[in-house]
């Protein structure tokens, strides 16, 4: 799992709650390269995240055995990226020889948004999600796949946006991460609870850019529902025995249990979903999205499906014909 892997906890390096630092009076902070006064917001798997005024230093505390974290590579891949996706101002060695990645501090994500428990405006939701498929055009154009799509991984310059892509320590470069990963043997521990894609689920190592969209159409699933935001799937947390097949349960009794007819690419996979599972039928979006306006509940279908989801370019092609695009 990627640094916040568990679906109870929000946070994480690239999850940074807000107004972490001490009331006036507390204790001094810590100095991080040429960072004085820098305070702890958050551990991860392999890095810590402490602000600094407006900005936030992402600490690199572990370093052997870490693939598919690589922080290195997610500086290069940062590198060659342009906002929306959130911009990496520098890179150094602290004093300990540490590496540190510096961003613009974001005093909210998408997940703190979500865990307020209030159903999101839907206006705010399109202005939210334009900037995310936005991001997701631009790194997926590149051949780069974000692997680790959740709430969290959205952050936020204002609670109206706009919305930053970040969390890239797990992306997939198909140069970078050749050597490590080559195409057809990707590693299968990606992603975060109920925004994991089900063909990682069945040990598909030549996943593409297609794990993104299903990430972000359970994020605009779980945005969308009412009365209140809620994920789309199930999942325990990631300690928890069982946790990888309840999660398979929960998608297939919301989507309907996979056939070689639904989902063809399946048969090639190292354990195909067939004839092992018991069949459940797939509720209608309508059931599962009530309330919602029909072109949305189509756009969620398009992500949440198991062959031939529609790409972050058709997103865009699609909301060019559909202007007024509401859930109301």
């Amino acid at each position: 799992m990627t640094e916040s892997s568990s679906p109870q906890s929000r946070e994480g390096p690239g999850c940074l709650p807000p107004d972490p630092t001490p009331e006036s009076g507390g204790p001094p902070g810590t100095r991080i390269g040429p960072y004085k006064d820098c305070h702890y917001v958050a551990s991860g798997l392999t890095a810590e995240v402490y602000r600094c005024s407006d900005r936030a230093l992402k600490v690199i505390v572990e370093t052997r055995d870490i693939e598919p974290h690589n922080p290195g590579r997610e500086a290069k891949i940062l590198g060659l990226l342009q906002k929306p996706c959130i911009p990496l101002l520098e890179t150094f060695w602290d004093h300990q020889q540490r590496f540190v990645l510096a961003f613009p501090y974001m005093p909210l994500t998408l997940a703190n948004l979500l865990d307020r428990g209030s159903p999101l405006p839907y206006s705010l939701v399109r202005t939210l999600f334009t900037d995310i498929f936005t991001a997701l055009k631009q790194i997926h154009a590149q051949g780069i796949i974000h692997r680790d799509i959740k709430p969290s991984a959205v952050l936020l310059a204002t609670p109206t946006g706009p919305a930053y892509l970040s969390d890239f320590g797990t992306a997939w470069h198909p140069t970078l991460s050749a050597t490590a990963e080559p195409e057809s043997e990707k590693v299968l521990d990606i992603g975060t609870g109920p925004y994991r894609a089900p063909e990682v689920l069945f040990g598909n190592r030549s996943y593409d850019t297609a794990v993104d969209m299903w990430g972000t159409g359970a994020m605009l699933a779980e945005c969308c529902r009412l009365p209140s935001p809620k994920p789309l799937f199930e999942s325990r947390p990631v300690h928890e025995d069982g946790n990888q097949l309840g999660l398979i349960l929960s998608i297939f009794k919301t989507i309907g249990t996979p056939t070689r007819e639904t989902w063809p690419e399946a048969a090639s996979f190292k354990t195909p979903p067939f004839d092992m599972y018991r069949v459940f039928e797939r509720q209608t979006w309508e059931a599962v999205l009530p309330r919602v306006g029909e072109e949305w509940r189509d756009l969620i279908s398009s992500l949440v499906v198991y062959s031939s989801r529609i790409t972050a370019e058709e997103v865009s092609i699609l909301c060019c014909f559909m202007p007024h695009l509401d859930l109301s």
